[in-house]
């Protein structure tokens, strides 16, 4: 497991850098009050819909890379241009919504603005996810968070501040790394003629991974939503903080199957699946013993850097952990039907069952329970997929369910490598 500790480290370092950004400008919104910090999370939650629809070029990318061993530059070219048309359609949907949606989403046309280039980068992405080459992919982690930063600290040298000039240094920092990005792959001869044949041959692959990514991404904000539209800005901007930190901790899970992505697409299903069990174990162990130091540390943190209002979202955080906790394992379950068996469509059909679990569920319970019923609607969603999720993984790859469920004894040596491992890298 050495070698998945190395790489799991490096990807998490790197995500915690970019993760303290992130944080450094959500504490940035949530200071200007939480009616505020509500824009900025529906803003964001916009987003992360339009990019979970529309990144699937990047895990089809990889999978030609890892799975298929190509080196598919004409498949590249043809992404890069439909990327941008599927972005400037998308930026003037995001116009429309700005101008005649509910007035939280007003400020949607600068998303629209940059949407033709956003699409870009985390699709892209795929071309070194696919080959485990993690020093690219620090890069387009790090990036944007600190562009954004520094955008904001020149606006406010020039005295501007507000929502506004958040949002505004938050995408063009987005559209600053495309355009990099794009100079990068042309220098460095990664684009080729247009493959458009190619690329009609991956779209049902691709638009079932935009579906999948859509369906799991509504599923983690389907409470948000709803609280906007039930209880208003200011209750959406504390349960988003909730959300935001309780989150966190599949920074862990995900970057344990980022490092190795690349194995699981192995053609061996034996191998792929012995891989993918020992990260699902190791995912939530990992979890187990950093939630707790992650509630900790939330319940002294939250209150003095965001102000006394958020002292709210720290019941709702306890609610949350289990559920989040548990659904750690899912990435690396769902990295082996998407890059292994070629089969999105397996994890599609369970987040669908969970988003209709997690939308009825708070439907029911938001109105009674307020912002609890949310998180505790989302909590029993996770936990319900993930268990739905391994015992489908199980028929897969013909092993009994107790063996992805029951920690098998190299966990612990599994754990003791990965805090070596954190050890070494943090001395």
């Amino acid at each position: 497991m050495d070698s998945v500790a190395r790489g799991t480290l490096i990807n998490l370092a790197t995500r915690m850098l970019a993760l303290a950004g992130v944080l450094l400008i959500t504490t940035i919104t949530a200071r200007l009050g939480t009616s505020q910090q509500g824009v900025f999370a529906l803003f964001t939650s916009i987003e992360g819909v339009m990019l979970a629809l529309l990144s699937g070029f990047g895990i089809a990318l990889a999978r030609r890379v890892s799975h298929h061993g190509e080196a598919p530059l004409a498949l590249l070219s043809a992404m890069v241009l439909c990327c941008i048309a599927l972005g400037t359609a998308a930026g003037g949907v995001l116009w429309a919504l700005s101008v005649w949606g509910p007035p939280a989403y007003a400020m949607l046309w600068l998303l629209g603005m940059a949407a033709p280039l956003l699409l870009l980068a985390p699709n892209l992405a795929g071309l070194w996810l696919g080959a485990g080459q993690m020093a690219p992919m620090a890069r387009l982690t790090l990036a944007p968070p600190f562009i954004a930063l520094a955008l904001l600290g020149g606006l406010w040298l020039v005295q501007r501040t507000g929502l506004v000039p958040v949002l505004a240094a938050w995408v063009g920092a987005k559209m600053l790394v495309g355009v990099a990005l794009l100079m990068v792959l042309w220098r460095g001869g990664r684009l080729a003629a247009p493959g458009f044949d190619a690329l009609r041959a991956e779209l049902p692959f691709i638009a079932t991974i935009g579906l999948t990514n859509l369906i799991g991404l509504l599923n983690y904000r389907v409470g948000l939503f709803l609280i906007e539209r039930l209880l208003g800005l200011s209750a959406t901007g504390i349960y988003s903080i909730a959300v935001v930190v309780a989150e966190l901790l599949w920074f862990v899970s995900s970057s344990l199957t980022q490092a190795v992505y690349g194995r699981i697409g192995t053609p061996d299903r034996a191998q792929a699946a012995a891989i993918t069990v020992r990260v699902v174990q190791l995912s939530v162990a990992a979890l187990l013993l950093v939630a707790p130091l992650s509630w900790a540390l939330a319940s002294w943190l939250v209150p003095s850097l965001l102000g006394p209002d958020y002292a709210a979202s720290l019941p709702l955080m306890a609610w949350l952990l289990p559920g989040v906790l548990m659904f750690g394992g899912a990435s690396a379950l769902s990295a082996y039907f998407t890059n292994h068996a070629g089969k999105p469509q397996v994890p599609a059909r369970v987040a669908t069952l969970s988003l209709l679990l997690n939308g009825s569920l708070c439907l029911l319970l938001v109105p009674r329970l307020g912002m609890a019923g949310a998180a505790l609607s989302a909590s029993l969603s996770y936990a319900a997929s993930v268990l739905l999720l391994a015992a489908l993984f199980a028929r897969h790859a013909g092993m009994p369910l107790m063996a992805v469920l029951r920690p098998a004894p190299r966990l612990w040596l599994d754990l003791r490598a990965l805090a070596s491992r954190s050890g070494r890298t943090g001395g």
